[in-house]
């Protein structure tokens, strides 16, 4: 994980909110990354058709970052850009990154190494910025979070701008995020199919009860999550303790197989092939006629991290796993994928 530090929890003492940014950040994700709160499950007009945007930033330099703004609804968001640096002609496929809940985009930047993936697929990626570190991945109004629906439409809106500047593809749209960014990336499958080419999840999971996330079409989907993850269990958590004082709700989650087979279900995908793996165990639910396969990996005494990951993660967080480097896997599985 990044040394940057960030506000620690709430729950801290004065002294502990002196304590480094590898302890505070492991108490406030284990409170918080499971509070998944976000949007309405009724469908969206196309992306084209979002709300009126604007950006401030000029078009980025090819094959370097770039740092954007976009106004939407009222407000202005911000999002990291890179540009792959080989030429070709056309818009490029699009791989939009969420960051996890306490972090930012710069830390999952360094923390998965994606550039240089999407760099070598002529990928164009971009990570947004979430509103107070956290995505509203699940479907119930909070009192910190009453706009549920906002951050999926900032991100319908970032797709329309991306497309109508013919940077991006609308047929080759990815979304994939790490634990809470993980989450929003499968509600953006989960609610938007018809948007979405594939998705990609790295120890998130879909939120049930009151929040709950149900997926409503075929997408392709890639879940990756560690069999020993202490921060958001791979069996889910069906009954969440409380948050904090001033936090918001902790909200109940399926466990990655279920949410995998929601998705395998709303898709059409045939039965489960499961087979084991150095490292890891794969299990397959082939596509359908739709042509939206599922996949779950789950790696072997690996913890709330992103496998391959060369940025030590906070303490409690459990062991990186090494059986297979995570962003190449979910670049090698969603690239041929096109709607």
């Amino acid at each position: 994980m990044s040394s940057n530090r960030f506000p620690p929890s709430p729950r801290r003492t004065a002294t502990r909110r002196r304590a480094s940014y590898a302890a505070a950040l492991a108490l406030g994700l284990s409170l918080t990354a499971a509070g998944l709160t976000g949007c309405s499950t009724a469908s969206r007009p196309p992306a084209a058709a979002g709300p009126a945007v604007s950006t401030s930033a000029s078009a980025p330099t090819p094959g370097v970052d770039s740092r954007e703004r976009l106004t939407v609804g009222g407000g202005t968001r911000e999002y990291l850009m890179h540009r792959p640096a080989a030429e070709g002609g056309g818009p490029r496929p699009l791989l939009i990154a969420f960051h996890g809940r306490g972090a930012d985009a710069e830390q999952l930047r360094r923390q998965s190494a994606l550039d240089k993936a999407a760099e070598a697929r002529g990928i164009l990626l971009v990570y947004p910025e979430a509103l107070g570190k956290g995505w509203g991945a699940g479907t119930a109004a909070t009192a910190q979070r009453p706009d549920p629906d906002a951050d999926v439409r900032f991100t319908e809106a970032l797709i329309a701008e991306l497309v109508r500047t013919g940077r991006a593809d609308p047929h080759r749209v990815y979304v994939a995020g790490f634990s809470n960014g993980g989450s929003m990336a499968l509600r953006m499958a989960a609610q938007r199919p018809d948007l979405v080419a594939g998705a990609a999840s790295v120890s998130g999971e879909l939120p049930t009860g009151a929040a709950a996330v149900k997926p409503t079409g075929p997408v392709p989907v890639l879940i990756v999550y560690g069999a020993q993850d202490p921060v958001r269990p791979l069996a889910g958590l069906p009954t969440p303790g409380p948050a904090a004082p001033g936090e918001e709700p902790i909200t109940a989650t399926m466990s990655a197989r279920a949410g995998a087979e929601a998705f395998a279900a709303a898709g059409g995908a045939g039965g489960p092939a499961e087979e084991g793996g150095p490292g890891y165990d794969r299990v397959t639910w082939p596509a359908g006629p739709a042509g939206a396969e599922v996949q779950l990996l789950v790696m072997h005494g690996a913890g709330h991290t992103w496998p391959g990951s060369t940025m030590p993660p906070p303490a409690g967080f459990g062991t990186v796993s090494t059986a297979l480097d995570a962003s190449k896997t979910l670049l090698d599985f969603l690239a041929a994928k096109k709607r």
